[in-house]
């Protein structure tokens, strides 16, 4: 471990997650990784990005940027860095790399998915214009780039809203995630042509989950997903982004809090807002479990796994995350 400042140097990186672990498992677990991905940093000239739902000893411990994917899709645009890291799943390593197309991006697990990216194809979207001519196509971020370049603009769950009501339509065709689409046509009541396309995660939350744990812990501020079914977000007090729920409970200070989510969110917030207790419904998203710190510092090592976007697809698809971006 070396002298005092090493000591002094580790106590510091163990701060942030003081809280959540013991010192001797972060010790053993995490800390050689941590110190050898900071120094990797600096070697590379590299930033790590870290989705809200990674683990805290990625996402207090060595991200640069931390948010949700609207966040890191915009501070992406502003780096200055050699490579990226992103802590999160691989549309978001694309996402990144359309924002900076000279810039090197590493995904650490080419196997961190999604299942609302896997769920519609090009062609899928191709047929879905052809039967709708001229209506606008919103698409969610967690989509491939193929699937961005077939898109009149991106949203996220954080701005969705924002950007339909933008395009004063009464119709619009919203994909991949069929719940988001119809959480936000309750919200505008403008018409959402949907896909059926669900994230593995908030698909499986129910109403009776929901009111079950209200029974068990009375007085809880229920705070849902809007990747929820619109069922389960009726029984919330509140619905919202990641980076809203990080809002929320900063601002409104709830004593105690059920986040209808990925449950690492808990485990982060709850280092940022020690007075407020966290109930845990733990659904995991097992792709954004595919990023460890031992794989972080493996992509920093060897430069692996770099994302590449075909040529052809680059310039349409950018141009429907810049047109969300703008709004």
């Amino acid at each position: 471990m070396g002298g005092p400042s090493a000591l002094q140097s580790r106590d510091r990186l163990y701060e942030p997650v003081s809280r959540l672990m013991a010192r001797e498992d972060w010790e053993r677990l995490y800390a050689d990784d941590i110190e050898a991905i900071l120094r990797l940093k600096q070697e590379r000239n590299a930033v790590i990005l870290a989705h809200n739902y990674q683990t805290p000893e990625i996402f207090h411990c060595v991200a640069d940027i931390r948010g949700d994917s609207l966040a890191l899709a915009r501070d992406a645009q502003d780096l200055e860095a050699d490579v990226i890291v992103m802590a999160g799943v691989h549309f978001m390593a694309e996402t990144a790399k359309l924002m900076n197309p000279d810039k090197t991006v590493l995904i650490p697990d080419e196997r961190a998915g999604c299942s609302l990216a896997e769920s519609i194809t090009s062609e899928d979207v191709r047929k879905m214009k052809e039967r709708y001519p001229g209506v606008p196509v919103v698409t969610y971020v967690n989509s491939t780039a193929d699937v961005k370049a077939e898109t009149d603009v991106c949203c996220t769950s954080g701005n969705a809203k924002r950007v339909v009501e933008s395009l004063n339509v009464s119709r619009v065709i919203m994909i991949p995630d069929e719940f988001l689409a119809q959480n936000i046509q309750n919200e505008t009541g403008i018409e959402m042509l949907t896909w059926p396309g669900h994230c593995e995660v908030h698909e499986r939350f129910t109403p009776q989950e929901i009111r079950q744990y209200r029974r068990m812990h009375p007085g809880v501020t229920v705070i849902a997903h809007p990747e929820c079914p619109p069922e389960v977000v009726a029984e919330a007090d509140y619905s919202g982004s990641t980076a809203n729920m990080i809002d929320y409970v900063a601002t409104q200070n709830p004593q105690k809090v059920l986040l209808v989510t990925e449950c690492s969110m808990s485990d982060n917030l709850a280092t940022l807002n020690p007075k407020t207790e966290f109930v845990r419904p733990c659904n995991l998203c097992p792709h954004m479990k595919r990023i460890t710190l031992a794989g972080i510092r493996r992509a920093l090592e060897n430069m692996e796994t770099p994302v590449t976007i075909p040529a052809s697809l680059e310039a349409p698809a950018r141009a429907a995350v810049e047109r969300m971006l703008a709004i």
